[in-house]
């Protein structure tokens, strides 16, 4: 009679530079003496789907509590990203009025409808989850004594149903955080994605610049 000995092996995986440990099922060992059997000695059936699932849901737990986002995009998520020059940060992505704004400088500035589709969505709320960015908190530039100007300033707000981050970073200090950059890789990703839509196409060309 064959005699089966479960065990799990935990293994770490490296993950958008992070590392994580992991927990992985391996099933179960056979340990053959006489022959094959689905029985173990004492009459006890291990039931494989229910030790996969179970060690699923700890892997799907370990990512989150990593992550501190759902690995599933919320029904719920929006978010709003507003960026320009000094105070004028009049060029705005606001999934929450399904809008964006673009700064004309001379002209002043235009608001057009923006719809972003679902895969568009999931894609943004991936790198979210990859740079961790409900949880920074490293944005302002460790040298102080340095100013610049025009600097640039972005301002989010994120939103997974009850919980919401507001981040702010600038390079008016010379320098910009880690965090910072990771923040504005983010921006030029999303701006990219709206740059492809025909409403944002239709807007009118800015004039003018800022000192």
């Amino acid at each position: 009679m064959g005699r089966v000995q479960p065990f799990v092996s935990i293994f770490r995986l490296q993950v958008g530079g992070v590392y994580m440990k992991w927990l992985y099922s391996l099933s179960c060992l056979l340990v053959i003496t006489t022959g094959c059997s689905k029985n173990v000695d004492s009459g006890e059936n291990f039931n494989i789907e229910h030790i996969q699932r179970t060690v699923f849901e700890e892997q799907k737990t370990v990512i989150e509590e990593q992550y501190k986002m759902p690995i599933e995009m919320p029904t719920d998520f929006n978010f709003s990203v507003s960026f320009g020059y000094d105070e004028h940060r009049k060029n705005e992505i606001n999934t929450f009025n399904d809008t964006v704004t673009k700064d004309l400088i001379t002209k002043g500035e235009t608001t057009a409808e923006l719809i972003l589709s679902l895969e568009e969505m999931y894609s943004i709320y991936e790198k979210m989850r990859e740079i961790n960015v409900m949880e920074m908190k490293e944005l302002s530039s460790a040298d102080l004594g340095c100013q610049t100007t025009p600097y640039s300033e972005d301002r989010w707000e994120i939103s997974l149903g009850e919980k919401t981050t507001n981040l702010t970073w600038s390079d008016k200090h010379c320098s910009v955080s880690e965090e910072a950059k990771q923040l504005l890789e983010l921006r030029i990703f999303i701006h990219n994605i709206v740059e492809t839509k025909e409403t944002y196409k239709e807007l009118p060309v800015a004039e003018g610049g800022y000192d």
